[in-house]
């Protein structure tokens, strides 16, 4: 997996923090930049940590995975990617899914960031079966997670809730893609 695939899969697997930041940022009267960088860190960090452990677990378990790792990896990636289409797509409430804010709450953002990093634990299991540098995937997993969140604090600010159902759609099109290129490369329809 070249580095191309690498950036699309972090900027897809950061969609649900992006837009959960939008949903803080909508409920802040003025930008409050320091609740924005600990939000940011937050969801980096659980971004980063998810897939290391789904690693480590695939890892342990390859020799199971390892014959069919092109249809784990596919399988994997299409369900992230259609659980954020089908996120994005189903009746909200009035508020969008967005509470109001005021202040740093360690306690949900710590919620928030397990919750939006379920995915990257599932990414990290087809990145074991896809011998992918783990190190290097992390690291530009949280920090692209890291850069969005804070951006997507100010949109929300800024703009308002516009933004945070096309960026569920493109995050879970672009995850569902990465995955249908891998199948078909293994399957020889695709050049690798």
């Amino acid at each position: 997996m070249g580095i191309a695939e690498l950036l699309l899969i972090a900027v897809g697997l950061s969609m649900d923090a992006f837009a959960v930041s939008i949903c803080r940022g909508l409920g802040m009267r003025r930008l409050n930049l320091r609740t924005a960088a600990v939000l940011a860190l937050f969801f980096g960090g659980f971004q980063a940590l998810m897939p290391l452990i789904g690693w480590a677990l695939g890892s342990q378990f390859m020799w199971l995975i390892g014959p069919v790792d092109h249809w784990v990896a596919f399988v994997l990636l299409a369900f992230i990617g259609g659980k954020m289409l089908w996120g994005a797509f189903r009746e909200e409430g009035e508020d969008g899914g967005c509470e109001d804010t005021s202040a740093i709450d360690l306690r949900e953002f710590l919620v928030l960031a397990v919750a939006t990093s379920i995915d990257a634990l599932a990414a990290g299991i087809s990145f074991a079966a896809l011998n992918v540098d783990i190190v290097a995937s992390v690291s530009l997993i949280g920090a692209i997670t890291f850069a969005l969140s804070l951006a997507g604090v100010a949109v929300g600010h800024f703009f308002g809730a516009r933004y945070e159902k096309p960026a569920s759609v493109v995050g879970g099109v672009v995850l569902i893609l990465i995955g249908l290129k891998v199948l078909l490369e293994h399957l020889g329809v695709l050049a690798a």
